[in-house]
């Protein structure tokens, strides 16, 4: 758990929220106006680092042509794209409930409420892309999507906010590698570089609002708080590969998706989208029983 003087360190909320709302005001951008949604796909220019494709290096991988390989990037960024903005949407409402019963005259609510207007921003723009791309929105399984519903009323404190992090982390350290690679679709470059841009703030609000959180649980809530976080990871790491992606260039959905969940390339590429959030969580104590068999089942640990 976060000692008094880990929480005692953070940065004032106030302080904080004034400097992100500056921020906020000044680096921006629009996806209506700052995309040209109308520029043709470069042929021959992929969607994903190949490496990071979930089925790299595996036997299947080898039996697919490069056109296909071309083709389950396509429909794997799809997948990533679609589940983000649906966890941006479940976000939002997490944010806002979080928010309620605040004063809206601290910059602390208005910053989460900015946040807010950035994601809202996010989502209309990854569901843009996958639709520029020409691939479903496939989104988590239909069970995930159902059961998630009751997040907003069951997460709340550092579970929430580190649930977030874990979102929007594991996926930025795979969108820095894709916006450096010219061997990937300019559109999706350029997507990743606005997301990576504005996420940074996020990122800054959650973390400290975690620390503060855990400077003060006692021993069950802490139970509570480590089990919250850790259920809501495995749902969204495991929501990150929908077999339907497969079924679209021609393989087996079912035995494809068990390969890729065996495949020591993309076990590893997720514990390196999970490297640096994994270890802020473990350093202030969100990572631990009772969670550790879901923990284990994310990938993500080393």
């Amino acid at each position: 758990m976060a000692d008094t003087a880990s929480a005692a360190n953070v940065s004032d909320r106030e302080k904080t929220a004034a400097r992100l709302l500056s921020s906020s005001a000044r680096k921006f951008y629009d996806p209506e106006i700052d995309l040209d949604w109308n520029a043709p796909l470069v042929e021959g220019k992929g969607y994903m680092v190949p490496e990071r494709i979930s089925l790299y290096g595996t036997d299947l991988w080898r039996r697919l042509s490069e056109e296909q390989r071309l083709e389950l990037g396509r429909h794997e960024i799809a997948t990533v794209a679609s589940v983000g903005l649906w966890f941006e949407v479940l976000l939002m409402q997490m944010l806002l409930k979080a928010i309620y019963n605040g004063d809206p005259g601290r910059q602390h609510e208005q910053y989460a409420l900015t946040e807010v207007a950035e994601e809202c921003r996010h989502v209309t723009m990854f569901a843009k892309m996958v639709k520029r791309i020409d691939a479903p929105a496939y989104g988590p399984p239909a069970y995930v999507h159902q059961l998630a519903k009751v997040l907003p009323t069951l997460a709340y404190g550092p579970a929430m906010f580190g649930s977030i992090l874990v979102a929007e982390e594991i996926l930025d350290r795979l969108q820095r590698e894709m916006a450096a690679d010219e061997s990937l679709q300019p559109l999706i470059r350029m997507v990743n570089r606005i997301h990576i841009m504005e996420e940074a703030r996020h990122v800054t609000f959650a973390r400290e609002e975690v620390v503060r959180g855990m400077g003060s649980l006692g021993r069950a809530e802490l139970r509570y708080q480590r089990l919250m976080i850790a259920l809501v990871s495995f749902f969204i790491t495991r929501s990150l590969i929908n077999p339907q992606a497969y079924a679209a260039v021609g393989l087996d959905p079912k035995e494809a998706w068990r390969a890729a969940h065996r495949n020591p390339y993309y076990r590893e590429t997720m514990r390196y989208s999970g490297e640096r959030i994994m270890s802020f969580l473990d350093e202030n104590g969100l990572v631990g029983a009772p969670g550790m068999k879901l923990w284990r089942q994310t990938h993500l640990l080393g």
